[in-house]
């Protein structure tokens, strides 16, 4: 496969992205400054028009803080229709196979 030179495919597990995951504390780091932050200036026109929330994951599926944010709150939204409280677990587990499964050769 080759690499892409678009920069919207941003690897985390880049040699240029691994410092920023190496000197960070909290995991996602490396998805909330590189991939989130070449979205917002992507999409910047929506901003108009739309809400816009870059949502970036890592390749071992690391949600940078604005996804956590949003998965939670359409999280409790689900809950509060279905009166389940474990909703927002289950749609937090279903990303995760979700994101598994892409990642997955097979």
């Amino acid at each position: 496969m080759q690499p892409s030179n678009n920069n919207n495919n941003a690897d985390t597990y880049a040699e240029s992205h691994l410092g920023l995951a190496a000197t960070t504390p909290a995991a996602g780091v490396a998805a909330d400054k590189a991939a989130a932050k070449n979205k917002e200036i992507k999409y910047s026109a929506l901003a108009n028009t739309h809400i816009f929330f870059p949502v970036a994951f890592e390749t071992s599926s690391v949600m940078n803080r604005l996804a956590v944010d949003l998965v939670s709150e359409i999280g409790r939204r689900i809950s509060s229709v279905a009166e389940d409280t474990r909703e927002t677990m289950f749609l937090f587990q279903r990303l995760s196979v979700a994101l598994g499964e892409m990642q997955s050769p097979f």
